[in-house]
């Protein structure tokens, strides 16, 4: 028998709580090492101990961090479509498994691309005064590689595509729904800057509300487009790919 009135709404919330906070647990865990090193950063007292640091990290987040993401994505996604009671280990375990690949061929692309801008960025801010200026611009490419991960790993979850074609739409998605990308980002980012005043939230809430809203708004500007594109008879801005079913393998190149 369904509960209503106030305790229908309680239990509702409880359900919700139950469902994020396990999620973003099992992120956690599943990621566990590039964690460790976190902590180890944010004690870091050097410029040398600091950089000592980041290199394991970002060698570790293709093979940990981006998989775990992208398995809860998969698990977000059902609850945006409306799956709500989705088993979670279950989902999340098999969506690691089939994606894992595929997560760190385009985490190990993400970091390439990453490493050449902070280089560039460095040579032209310090190296090259004449030139400082230029500086901003592959800062603001920073910012933007940042911002299309959220989409990278909302197209992961839902569409069959090769890694090239997720990159490639994730940039053109960011760029082509620019207030849709900025209210993500915005959004996204007051959840790690509350989650970093009352660190609680970060094993059990931050990553899960982050894809949550991430996921939402993505799911919103695609069913947005598709509906242009048939209502105009028109190519979808990114190239269009069949969804995922769960019981199909994904990807892998």
């Amino acid at each position: 028998m369904e509960m209503r009135g106030m305790m229908g709404g309680f239990y509702k919330i409880s359900e919700w709580i139950m469902r994020l906070s396990v999620t973003n647990v099992l992120w956690v865990l599943t990621s566990l090492p590039v964690w460790y090193f976190l902590i180890l950063l944010l004690r870091a007292s050097t410029t040398d101990e600091f950089v000592a640091i980041l290199v394991p990290i970002c060698v570790l987040l293709p093979f940990t961090w981006f998989p775990s993401t992208a398995a809860m994505f998969s698990v977000v996604r059902k609850w945006v479509m409306g799956d709500t009671d989705v088993p979670l280990f279950k989902t999340f375990f098999r969506s690691y498994k089939q994606n894992y690949l595929q997560a760190m061929l385009g985490g190990l692309l993400y970091a390439a691309i990453f490493a050449v801008l902070v280089v560039d960025y460095q040579v032209y801010l310090k190296r090259i005064p004449n030139l400082g200026v230029l500086s901003i611009l592959f800062l603001a490419l920073m910012v933007l590689l940042v911002v299309s991960l959220f989409q990278f790993f909302s197209l992961l979850s839902h569409f069959h595509m090769k890694t090239l074609q997720l990159i490639k739409n994730a940039v053109i998605l960011t760029i082509g729904r620019p207030l849709r990308s900025l209210s993500t980002a915005i959004v996204c980012g007051f959840i790690v800057f509350i989650s970093m005043r009352f660190t609680f939230l970060i094993p059990f809430f931050m990553g899960s509300l982050i894809s949550l809203f991430a996921f939402y708004n993505f799911y919103l500007t695609i069913q947005k487009m598709q509906a242009a594109a048939q209502t105009e008879d028109e190519q979808l801005p990114i190239e269009d790919s069949p969804t995922k079913d769960e019981e199909k393998p994904s990807s892998k190149s």
